[in-house]
């Protein structure tokens, strides 16, 4: 059976994380709330922030104004390198649900790999699943050093890592590391920021399917395994990468974007992080 909106992956814990989330990065104030009310209504059902994002309180309104049962939507939040350590990180948690107005989150991530603190705040982070805090935890921008570090501190491994992933920067070694050890890979940032979204490949593939740029990008994603979760303040643009799930992109595409890959970063790079 082919992906669809409501297509998931099921975390170790028993978590069912969506294919397609919805990236919140950037979307304060009323803006914010709109843009995740429509994704809601679209049928995204992951919403991804972050403490550093400063808006989670917006974000909890538009839960509560979707109408939508909490247990149906998977929220992803992070903690911030300002807020990692064995005992900030739990105070973080706290500040983080206090704002969201939850009792929980789905998804709890180290946001960084800050040195000299993530494996302590690793290690308080495995409580958040017995208190039911969090459902499931992960880490974002980790790579195989990092990942490396922590399977030799604690027998937990992350759930998830998030890292930035499109064409242009496919990080295989890390992606082959998470993959060997059962991690889930999600992808942010897959539509480069907005920065190629205008090169030939990727627009000669769109006039093939019949499909936008964007819509591209994130089809290689998910047939990539991972989840992906494109951002979008515009309506039509949050509904068109919900769109994504009416074509395939042929092997012989796929190996055409796969020869994309620079190592172009358009986000964050952590490969420099001791």
């Amino acid at each position: 059976m082919g992906l669809t909106l409501d297509s998931v992956v099921t975390l170790p814990s028993g978590a069912t994380l969506p294919v397609l989330g919805f990236g919140t990065a950037g979307a304060t104030g009323r803006t914010c709330v709109a843009a995740v009310g429509e994704a809601l209504r679209v049928g995204y059902r992951l919403i991804d922030t972050a403490s550093m994002y400063g808006n989670d309180r917006e974000i909890g309104i538009a839960v509560r104004e979707s109408g939508i049962p909490r247990e149906d939507i998977f929220i992803t939040t992070k903690v911030a390198s300002s807020g990692q350590g064995p005992r900030s990180t739990p105070k973080a948690l706290e500040a983080s649900l206090i704002r969201l107005g939850l009792d929980y989150v789905d998804l709890y991530l180290i946001h960084w790999p800050a040195r000299r603190k993530r494996v302590a705040t690793w290690e308080a982070m495995t409580s958040f699943l017995e208190s039911g805090l969090a459902r499931a935890i992960g880490v974002s921008n980790f790579m195989v050093g990092h990942l490396e570090e922590l399977r030799a501190a604690n027998d937990t491994p992350p759930a998830v890592n998030q890292i930035e992933l499109s064409p242009f920067l496919q990080q295989r070694e890390v992606v082959a590391d998470c993959r060997a050890h059962g991690i889930q890979v999600e992808a942010y940032s897959p539509l480069t920021r907005g920065r190629r979204l205008s090169d030939p490949t990727i627009t000669r593939m769109a006039a093939k399917y019949g499909k936008s740029p964007a819509q591209v990008l994130i089809r290689w994603s998910l047939q990539h395994d991972f989840v992906a979760i494109p951002k979008s303040a515009r309506p039509e643009r949050i509904r068109e990468n919900a769109e994504v799930f009416d074509f395939t992109l042929a092997p012989a595409d796929m190996e055409s974007l796969d020869r994309l890959d620079r190592g172009q970063h358009f986000d964050w790079d952590s490969s420099h992080v001791p």
